[in-house]
């Protein structure tokens, strides 16, 4: 039998919370807040933990009790502090996931260029979708595991890091987050929402935004279910006291044209200097519009396209990515060759031994390119890990040389494939045989934006 949890109600038992939430009940705040000590205590066999979470998918959690457990898992380790002269500045992102994202490694550096001061706490890949972590890691010397003490030293200096969950952060959410993933109970709105709000939270943010993908290469592929995840997280973390925006965003092609890690490092330092894939830019500048001008720094979102812009402009966004780099513990030369313009990329970061050149079979318009289908392929070459503790090859993944709407021609080269194999992977062939669709008709809706919705 599963030990008592300390500091609670002994009148509460986790088979009364089971059976009550299999019947459909709600449960209180000091219930959920029993349930998330005992998961963090080890005191609830592993059994009746698997059952809870069933019962949670089967029966659902309402906003207040998703508010409740999102904030008893917050509580459960560390909470960062900040000094109070950065109230008011502190500011996050986050992503459902998605294929190419690379939008954090630009982000984020633009927002300290504005004055923000960003701890952005993220994750790494598993399964199709590519992890910021990773990316990074591909920069000779960089780390992403630092402490808060850490964290507020390279914010005072630089104003921005991206950094690993440490142990301390939401403890509870590694130990629900192992049994989710091995009892068939990860798909919950209630559940996934805690998950990423907590962690978030615990960052002891101001301001948040969030990007909810949905489309073929998303974790969530239905706009109606996408719409639904992003309004529960703009409601739980609102009732948390982050003031939260969430941009709900089609991901049915991939974000830029890098697909792999230093691949997509390579793409970020060039949106960087002002030069990159246009539907990276757009996404960059609206959710970090919205921040901005949530945090008072513009009277509209327009005013803070035009800063982000002049940011990018005047290099300081670059600045503070180079000075990122090097306070995450890549050399002075590292960072150097990396952000100078005039400088090759290729000569620091990871590349793969080969290049190929996928050619289309067809004549006509590309109307898609299925980002599922390129990340499962990348995944195949090595750039992305199927299970935790997989290990990643950094050079590896695919470079589009087209996008959606554009002419092409037969036998012309829509993907370069970046492998270390003597030649593509037969299976890699395969699955990349259907990730391009060329027709006949030119299209005519494309639209400049991936934004579907604003949910506030």
């Amino acid at each position: 039998m599963a030990a008592t949890p300390r500091n609670v109600p002994k009148a509460i038992s986790i088979l009364d919370l089971i059976v009550k939430k299999r019947h459909g009940l709600a449960l209180g705040k000091e219930e959920i807040e029993y349930f998330v000590q005992g998961v963090v205590d080890d005191a609830i066999a592993k059994e009746q933990l698997g059952s809870m979470l069933m019962a949670t998918v089967l029966k659902g959690l309402d906003d207040f009790e998703t508010t409740c457990l999102t904030r008893a898992m917050m509580n459960s380790g560390e909470v960062m502090s900040w000094p109070e002269s950065w109230r008011g500045r502190i500011v996050d992102k986050h992503s459902t996931g998605g294929v190419g994202d690379k939008i954090s490694l630009v982000l984020a550096p633009i927002l300290a260029s504005c004055g923000m001061k960003v701890p952005m706490v993220s994750g790494r890949g598993l399964g199709h979708t590519g992890g910021t972590l990773d990316k990074l890691e591909s920069i000779p010397g960089f780390s992403v595991a630092f402490n808060t003490a850490a964290m507020t030293k390279i914010l005072e200096d630089v104003g921005c890091c991206i950094v690993g969950q440490t142990d301390k952060l939401v403890p509870a959410d590694k130990k629900l987050y192992a049994t989710r993933d091995v009892t068939g109970t990860v798909e919950s709105v209630g559940l996934i929402s805690s998950s990423i709000v907590s962690k978030k939270a615990a960052e002891n943010l101001d301001y948040l935004i969030l990007d909810v993908k949905c489309g073929k290469g998303a974790t969530t592929n239905s706009e109606k279910d996408a719409l639904v995840l992003g309004s529960r997280m703009v409601n739980i973390a609102k009732g948390l006291g982050i003031n939260t925006v969430a941009l709900l965003t089609e991901m049915n092609n991939p974000i830029g044209q890098a697909i792999g890690n230093s691949l997509e490092v390579a793409e970020s330092i060039q949106c960087l200097h002002g030069k990159g894939p246009s539907d990276v830019m757009n996404l960059v500048y609206q959710l970090g519009g919205h921040l901005l001008f949530r945090a008072g720094l513009t009277e509209t979102v327009e005013e803070s396209y035009s800063l982000m812009e002049a940011r990018v402009r005047d290099g300081t966004a670059m600045d503070c990515f180079r000075r990122m780099v090097v306070a995450q513990g890549a050399s002075d030369d590292v960072a150097k060759q990396l952000c100078d313009p005039e400088a090759d990329v290729w000569t620091i970061l990871p590349k793969s031994k080969h290049v190929t050149g996928l050619k289309s079979t067809n004549k006509g318009f590309v109307h898609e390119i299925d980002s599922k289908l390129c990340a499962i392929a990348s995944g195949k070459l090595g750039a992305g890990r199927s299970k935790s503790g997989d290990v990643i090859q950094f050079g590896v993944g695919l470079m589009l040389q087209v996008c959606v709407g554009d002419a092409i021609d037969q036998g012309e080269v829509w993907a370069n494939v970046h492998h270390n194999s003597d030649t593509i992977p037969p299976e890699v062939l395969t699955v990349l045989e259907n990730a391009l669709v060329v027709q006949d008709q030119k299209l005519t809706n494309i639209s400049g934006s991936r934004v579907i919705k604003v949910i506030t």
